[in-house]
């Protein structure tokens, strides 16, 4: 009954994004750390990179473990050269317990002129050393209503709103609370519009995800394979992106050009790359580590990734479906 409740309040769209999606139908729209904007003025989208990390683990992390001002000093010089070096749209995928700070985000955006997109949703992946111990005793409507409030209301204290589910599952098959989880975003989504980015172990934890969405009525364009670099078989990548999902080769660094490089080649030599994701991985400052550790720019993916696809033919059309068009469909919030 819970359940049947659950997707009636969607349907009738009573809060949240239904209401405004009736008033809004024209324009594809996407909620950044600054209030919604439209889909089309996000401009060259990064989207995968973290600001900061607290790797402690669910049942450690608290407030006060860091400093706001020194994440900000840190921070900022890097979104600053990311802005100049081209990049307009950062999505930060730091998920809750593991040290996202949306308030943060909020004045980072304001300062550095870049739209930041912040997110919901718990992380399962890293054998559950991330997943709260209220996500096992909560139903998966509960978690879904749970993360429905954020968007709806926005993430405590400033009432940020996120624009993105962000989840995580190890290989598969999926665990039992991995499954949960992604079964919980899916009705998140039902009720929000929000895509759902999900760290994803492998192809096959890939493909039980794809299969849970299928259940819940879920349509695999809602999907965000994230890390989907790290599985081999390529053929999975496709068959994935022939389903309507989203393929996110994220982790682009100087020492990867050449394997990410082939990545896209392939996917567009077989007529996906309106399903291709790219993306860094970078950052962070660490809370734990002396100034926050070693922070990793943000512009390789710009100063390096693109010269060399231009190199391997690859035109400045296809460069726009990977770096605009794809993530803005991707990120437009869904009635």
């Amino acid at each position: 009954m819970k359940r049947r409740a659950f997707i009636q309040t969607a349907v009738l769209g009573l809060t949240g994004y239904s209401a405004f999606a009736a008033q809004q139908k024209s324009e594809a729209r996407v909620m950044t750390v600054l209030g919604m904007v439209p889909a089309s003025r996000l401009g060259r989208t990064l989207m995968h990179e973290h600001v900061m990390v607290d790797f402690i683990g669910a049942e450690r992390i608290a407030p006060g473990r860091y400093d706001p001002e020194e994440v900000f000093r840190k921070a900022l010089p890097h979104l600053e050269k990311l802005k100049a070096a081209g990049g307009e749209t950062l999505v930060e995928c730091t998920p809750e317990f593991i040290g996202r700070d949306a308030s943060l985000l909020r004045r980072l955006s304001k300062a550095s002129g870049l739209h930041i997109i912040t997110n919901t949703g718990f992380y399962g992946a890293a054998d559950d050393k991330y997943v709260p111990a209220l996500a096992y005793k909560e139903t998966v409507d509960e978690l879904a209503m749970r993360w429905a409030r954020d968007f709806e209301d926005g993430i405590p204290p400033d009432n940020v709103r996120p624009g993105i589910m962000k989840t995580g599952v190890d290989s598969g098959p999926l665990s039992e609370i991995d499954a949960k989880l992604v079964r919980a975003a899916a009705r998140a989504h039902k009720r929000t519009g929000l895509a759902i980015a999900s760290h994803t172990g492998d192809g096959v934890a890939a493909t039980d995800e794809l299969a849970v969405l299928k259940e819940e009525e879920v349509d695999p364009s809602a999907f965000i394979w994230v890390h989907a670099q790290n599985e081999s078989d390529t053929d999975l990548h496709h068959r994935a992106a022939a389903l309507g999902a989203w393929v996110e080769f994220d982790g682009i660094s100087h020492d990867s050009l050449g394997r990410h490089g082939e990545l896209v080649l392939g996917m567009t030599r077989a007529g996906h790359l309106r399903r291709v994701l790219i993306s860094q991985d970078a950052g962070w400052y660490h809370v734990g580590e002396p100034q926050g550790g070693e922070f990793r720019g943000y512009e390789t993916l710009f100063t390096e990734f693109l010269p060399a696809l231009r190199q391997a033919g690859v035109t400045e059309d296809e460069i726009d479906t990977l770096l605009i068009r794809n993530p803005r469909h991707a990120l437009a919030l869904r009635g």
